[in-house]
């Protein structure tokens, strides 16, 4: 019966992923892959798939103009860098010790996001749940 499971995952994990994988642009391919690893290392086969799915569905939180117009933004406000031990990946929440700064309307983005800067990287996070939603190029 384990046999029967494993190899039902297996398959799961082979037909999931790069079909996933398939429709993927840059920031989809890191929301992926992200994803894929993290749900491999809590999931085995299954949870790279699921974590693969989920990854890639976060990691395209802007359109490239948005992009652009956040980065622009955050430039002008110029705030500190925070020093965080912990990696900082697409899908999983900031310590609690990092601050947020709400991105404005004025900035033109379709939902209501924050950021922050962390080890030098600029991301954008879900301010309800502080989950990173995009790290910005």
């Amino acid at each position: 019966m384990r046999n029967r499971v494993l190899s039902s995952a297996a398959t799961l994990a082979v037909i999931t992923l790069p079909l996933a994988l398939a429709a993927c642009t840059s920031g989809t391919a890191s929301g992926a892959a992200g994803g894929a690893v993290t749900g491999a290392i809590v999931g085995g086969p299954v949870g790279a798939a699921v974590g693969g799915v989920a990854g890639a569905a976060v990691g395209t939180a802007l359109t490239a103009d948005e992009s652009t117009r956040v980065q622009s933004y955050v430039v002008t406000q110029r705030r500190p860098s925070m020093r965080v031990s912990e990696e900082v990946v697409v899908g999983q929440p900031l310590p609690s010790r990092v601050r947020l700064y709400p991105v404005p309307q004025t900035v033109g983005l379709s939902n209501p996001y924050s950021y922050t800067v962390v080890n030098d990287r600029t991301v954008l996070v879900d301010p309800q749940t502080r989950t990173v939603v995009q790290v910005i190029q």
